[in-house]
């Protein structure tokens, strides 16, 4: 089993990176194999709406790591998405990264590569803002039938620095039993996998208010 955390910060070991490392340590002690990957510092476009990847299988711009990550979504079985807080919302970056990430593979045709495998949010931030990112990035996941991990305190640190989110006491527990909490669920999902069960589905029925 296996884990992608995203961390979306153009800082690539700053603080939403010390909060990933403390969730992926306490999954790599209950087994499970983790990857951190950062969206790095280039330019991401957002979504244009053209609709070429439901032709191609892929999002159509291919000049940033969008599809990087979609192809090593495949495989993965639960993801982390990190961001720091700017201006009481998640980056700019990840927004956009994750626009087309989703989108682009929710279209069908083998595209679901996201669907029912469990993944969090996790947000950093020197002060405020942190519940705002941290209902805005929730909304990627529930939307696209994953399980939401949570922990026993929302998924947040605080800290202006990497050396003051290690004073975050309660913000790295918090991080260690999200990475408990997803080692339990992706467990939980393998074994159900084992005696056959999968979550039965009706056909998606798009509506529109306006006739």
């Amino acid at each position: 089993m296996k884990v992608i955390l995203v961390n979306g910060s153009p800082n690539k070991k700053g603080c939403t990176y010390t909060a990933l490392t403390y969730v992926e340590e306490t999954l790599n002690e209950a087994g499970i194999e983790t990857e951190i990957f950062w969206i790095k510092t280039k330019p991401i476009i957002g979504c244009t709406a053209c609709l070429k990847c439901r032709e191609k299988g892929k999002c159509t711009f291919d000049n940033d790591v969008v599809n990087e990550f979609t192809e090593k979504a495949k495989d993965a079985d639960g993801f982390i998405f990190g961001s720091p807080v700017y201006y009481a919302g998640a980056t700019g970056s990840i927004t956009s990264f994750l626009d087309r990430a989703f989108y682009s593979s929710s279209q069908g045709n083998g595209l679901e590569h996201f669907k029912h495998k469990p993944a969090a949010v996790i947000c950093s931030a020197r002060r405020g803002g942190t519940t705002a990112t941290y209902d805005q990035l929730n909304k990627y996941l529930g939307i696209s039938q994953m399980p939401i991990i949570s922990s026993f305190y929302w998924n947040m640190v605080h800290g202006n620095t990497p050396e003051e989110v290690e004073q975050d006491l309660e913000g790295l527990a918090t991080m260690r039993q999200l990475g408990r909490n997803m080692a339990f669920f992706l467990k939980c999902i393998e074994a159900g996998k084992k005696e056959g069960l999968v979550p039965e589905e009706e056909p998606k029925i798009a509506f529109n208010f306006i006739r």
